[in-house]
């Protein structure tokens, strides 16, 4: 994929397909270490350790639509072409956890992209799953929780209402350029 934001929109679909009510997306970098790191966890159905075995190989897919499933393998691809690594650890009944390590300053570095508009479109398409998503540079770091918002607006407004996203994305930008700016959530 061209952006890394657009593999964590096709993982996070994963999650929901498989059933996951509450989906956490973390994107931390540590400048002083030259690392990014990407996990996305899930409550899902989890996986058997043969599919676990089997989900980085793009022509393993447990779709009936298709025969292929390009996401986790493009995304292991973009992690290793940096020097980087994917991780997966899943049990049946219990959910995901997949984690990416990335070089940022490798010259073969995909792009991070949009991240904040994959978590609005996350939320816009599934006003009834939960997600945490944490972002942060060196420390310092910002979530948004969308428990936390049901909460807040006492499940008489959807997620998926105009002026909630219009919310949600203002939110999203402003903590992201506070922290990209040196601020402290």
């Amino acid at each position: 994929m061209r952006e890394l934001s657009l593999s964590v929109l096709d993982i996070a679909q994963n999650s929901i397909s498989a059933g996951a009510a509450l989906t956490r997306i973390s994107v931390l970098t540590d400048t002083a270490a030259d690392r990014l790191t990407i996990r996305i966890t899930d409550n899902g159905c989890g996986m058997t350790p043969e599919q676990v075995a089997s989900v980085t190989d793009p022509f393993f897919t447990t779709r009936t639509t298709r025969r292929v499933g390009m996401g986790v393998p493009l995304f292991k691809l973009a992690a290793e072409q940096t020097g980087g690594s994917l991780t997966i650890a899943s049990e049946v009944g219990k959910g995901t956890d997949l984690t990416a390590l990335f070089v940022p300053s490798h010259v073969d570095m995909t792009p991070v992209g949009d991240m904040n508009s994959t978590i609005a479109i996350l939320i816009r398409l599934n006003p009834d799953i939960d997600f945490v998503y944490e972002y942060g540079i060196d420390g310092r770091t910002f979530t948004l929780d969308t428990r936390e918002l049901r909460e807040q607006l006492g499940g008489e407004v959807p997620l998926d209402n105009e002026d909630v996203l219009a919310w949600i994305a203002e939110y999203l930008k402003e903590n992201t350029d506070d922290i990209k700016n040196g601020g402290n959530i």
